[in-house]
């Protein structure tokens, strides 16, 4: 599971989330990419099993970029506790995505291997998606 090696804080605010995307919205490493149309927040379980659902239909062919990481630690107070004696423990960690986002990257297959794998990543998260091509790909190349 992705999560940081440390913080310097081990609690953060929830902070609101307005906005697009001021940054990571442009395909950078790949030819291919999913981008986020809504804003959210995406556990590293969630970023897991997209990766997992990508690299498992490319057959782990060509690469893939994963570009956010979940570095906010949410906390949870247990069940049946009463109200105030401070925050809850971290419970797990988000990565905070605002639209316009770039979530996956991948190079080095097919143009419709990477449509059908980026397909697959986006039923895992909890935006909806849309899939990119890199503006100087040409089938050829690849």
């Amino acid at each position: 599971m992705l999560q940081p090696k440390r913080t310097k804080f081990r609690k953060q605010h929830k902070m609101k989330m307005k906005g697009n995307a001021k940054r990571g919205d442009q395909i950078a490493f790949g030819s291919f990419a999913i981008k986020a149309e809504q804003g959210a927040w995406f556990t590293a379980r969630q970023l897991e099993a997209a990766r997992v659902a990508v690299t498992r239909f490319m057959k782990r062919e060509g690469q893939i970029w994963l570009r956010v990481f979940p570095d906010k630690p949410i906390t949870k107070k247990p069940a049946e506790v009463r109200m105030g004696k401070g925050k809850g423990a971290p419970e797990y960690w988000v990565a905070v995505v605002k639209p316009g986002r770039i979530i996956f990257e991948a190079d080095g297959v097919s143009l419709e291997t990477a449509k059908e794998a980026m397909r697959l990543a986006s039923q895992k998260l909890p935006v909806t998606t849309k899939f990119m091509v890199r503006r100087d790909y040409s089938e050829v190349a690849a």
